[in-house]
């Protein structure tokens, strides 16, 4: 009883310090700039009349924070629907279907995570410049999957072989084909899985800077990049950037807690027998 209680206690503690950060955000959004140059946002706990909508309602009229925001959806959401799907079908080939070279493919497909992003950034430029893509949303979401797969392919390649080879061959006997057997019988034992890397990889898109630095032009830039813009334009203007901050917490909030208790079973998946 004692240690369930100190277990507790810690995991509050944990809870606080990583939400102390994210409610000083959140408060300090609602409050005027003149009011967070002349005291710390915790005074707004005993002075409810300093929060308002105002940040929130200027930040969005701001015709570039809105397509910045509408082009952040636009890049992240095809981007996990595709590295998902693609990685999906891959990993199932790996696991259970028999094609010559498989071995050494999926090799290559590991040796491939150890390549960082920071080493395809400036050839990828100059294909994508070549064939038009540069500047593009388009080129922006290829750069994603084409670094997302890798990992995505290792992951739920893994997890797919560890379902029992009994379930399959019946499958077979009774006629499925491999889709129907992908379809029916894979994907719903690998939802889990699929959940937690769509739950990754819609998160590291969605708070990616440093490729849609490179490869967005004005005109495709996501959030990042245009908070990013924002401050170098207005310096540390408060009212601007901790409205725009939060802004672009919400929804990664969202998407986590939707997918939390698929997160939490592919977490868990394969730790006990």
């Amino acid at each position: 009883m004692l240690g369930n209680s100190i277990v507790q206690g810690v995991l509050i503690l944990v809870a606080l310090v990583w939400i102390t950060p994210l409610a000083g955000l959140f408060l300090s959004s609602m409050r005027s700039e003149q009011d967070n140059a002349s005291e710390g946002w915790w005074t707004a706990l005993t002075d409810p009349s300093q929060l308002s909508l105002d940040n929130y309602s200027a930040l969005l009229k701001d015709s570039g924070i809105a397509a910045a925001f509408g082009n952040t959806i636009l890049i992240s959401v095809p981007t996990t629907v595709l590295v998902v799907a693609i990685a999906a079908l891959a990993g199932y080939a790996f696991a259970w279907l028999e094609f010559p070279g498989r071995d050494g493919l999926f090799l290559v497909v590991v040796g491939l995570l150890v390549v960082p992003v920071q080493i395809g950034l400036l050839p990828v430029a100059k294909l994508f410049g070549a064939v038009g893509l540069f500047g593009t949303i388009a080129g922006v979401v290829l750069f994603h999957v084409a670094y997302g797969l890798p990992f995505a392919i290792f992951l739920l390649r893994n997890y797919f072989a560890e379902i029992p080879r009994e379930m399959l061959e019946a499958a077979r006997m009774d006629g499925g084909s491999e889709w129907r057997i992908f379809s029916r019988l894979i994907l719903p034992l690998g939802r889990p899985a699929l959940a937690s890397l769509a739950i990754f990889q819609f998160l590291w898109v969605w708070n990616d800077m440093l490729v849609a630095l490179l490869f967005a032009d004005s005109g495709s830039q996501p959030l990042t990049v245009a908070l990013q813009s924002q401050m170098r334009q207005f310096g540390s203007n408060i009212g601007v950037l901790a409205p725009g901050a939060f802004l672009s917490l919400v929804v990664p909030l969202i998407v986590f807690f939707a997918f939390q208790r698929h997160f939490v079973q592919g977490v868990m998946a394969g730790s006990v027998k």
